[in-house]
């Protein structure tokens, strides 16, 4: 990989990362909601599920889309559904700051749940197949792609992070009732508008 080439991917790993999208609003969310700590869980299993992902990608598995698309048409509704749940669950948040009783029946997404989410993540699947399909030469054995993958983890780690700590500083601003609901139905509201790109995506390929 030329320098010019290597510098493009590393500036197009950074654009895909901190541009609004599922993982980012979660976490926007979460740490508007939870704060920080609390959301670390859920930071760390993006970060992870989504290395998996693109490491996935990398070794071949967007072949499996290509050969069979209703693996991929099947995941796409798997996703939609759960990130209905997801968009519910977000929208009838507890403030911050709320009592403990009703802080105790909604909780950040879980680091195993993260990681999980990115296999029906629009998004995260975009990101994985363009990043190899533009960038990184099919047939350069398994040096290239690991490098790869470990670039764009160590960029987009930190800017996940950026919207998660971006949440937790929006506490003060939401710690009253009305602030609070009309920050989490925004932020509802902007999960289910990103289901529109994965319900007309095609399998990658």
């Amino acid at each position: 990989m030329s320098h010019a080439t290597l510098l493009a991917f590393a500036l197009f790993a950074f654009a895909a990362s901190i541009t609004p999208g599922p993982n980012n609003l979660m976490l926007l969310a979460s740490g508007a909601n939870f704060g920080f700590r609390a959301t670390l869980p859920h930071l760390l299993g993006v970060a992870s599920g989504f290395l998996l992902l693109v490491a996935s990608v990398g070794l071949g598995l967007a072949a499996v889309f290509v050969r069979w698309p209703w693996v991929y048409a099947g995941m796409r509704w798997v996703g939609a559904a759960y990130m209905l749940y997801l968009a519910w669950r977000i929208a009838t948040a507890p403030r911050p700051h709320a009592s403990r009783t009703r802080a105790s029946a909604s909780r950040p997404m879980s680091f195993l749940g993260a990681v999980a989410f990115q296999w029906v993540n629009p998004k995260a699947w975009l990101m994985a197949v363009s990043a190899f399909s533009t960038y990184i030469p099919a047939s350069r054995g398994v040096l290239l792609p690991l490098g790869a993958v470990l670039l764009f983890g160590a960029i987009n780690l930190p800017s996940i992070t950026a919207w998660a700590f971006g949440g937790s500083h929006l506490q003060r601003v939401l710690s009253t009732r009305g602030r609070a609901l009309a920050f989490n139905l925004l932020m509802a509201g902007l999960l289910l508008a990103s289901l529109a790109p994965m319900l007309r995506a095609s399998a990658p390929g």
